[in-house]
């Protein structure tokens, strides 16, 4: 999608005259010389929609460059898929790619990171599935020097857990959905 595509979902007028606002602010032309002077390179465009114009140019600009941050980043983790990679370029809403980008984003070390390095995935794997009754039993099983007692093991998981629901690009999406004031 170019510049002009992006500001003409917004901005109603002909892609010419987005052009040409474009070409004017580049200019270091100022929005009410714009206005005033240059209505037959504008097409009549009144202060506010140059304005906007404006704005929609920087928001695109902003969203290029961090289309390429991430991009680059996830490249050189070596885990950029074609798939990835074109969700990413069809994109031109921020949140949306910094969702994409959340699980390479680079983090500080969280309490799903320690669960995970005392071996309590495949605990949170099955509390997930939900297909067992005695979830203690099985905590117990993923006990060691780290992991003292069913609760820690638990609340490892949970920590897991927590982690995964939070990078869900859907439950980030739907969360209005997810309320508590809805379960109640």
């Amino acid at each position: 999608m170019t510049n002009i595509q992006f500001i003409s979902k917004t901005v109603q007028t002909a892609a010419i005259n987005i052009q040409n606002t474009i070409q004017l602010l580049q200019e270091d032309c100022t929005i009410p010389f714009i206005s005033r002077y240059r209505k037959d390179k504008t097409g009549n465009l009144d202060e506010v929609e140059i304005e906007q114009i404006a704005k929609l140019q920087k928001d695109y600009e902003a969203i290029v460059k961090r289309k390429e941050a991430i991009l680059k980043s996830i490249e050189e983790q070596k885990l950029l898929t074609p798939e990835l990679n074109q969700k990413i370029q069809q994109s031109f809403d921020l949140q949306e790619l910094e969702d994409f980008y959340l699980p390479f984003k680079k983090k500080k070390k969280t309490k799903a990171d320690v669960a995970r390095e005392n071996g309590l995935e495949p605990l949170a794997k099955i509390i997930m599935a939900q297909n067992n009754d005695d979830i203690d039993f099985i905590a117990s099983r993923y006990l060691n020097k780290n992991v003292i007692n069913e609760d820690e093991a638990l609340q490892g998981a949970r920590d897991i857990i927590a982690e995964w629901i939070n990078e869900n690009i859907y439950v980030r999406n739907n969360y209005e959905d997810f309320s508590c004031e809805k379960l109640r």
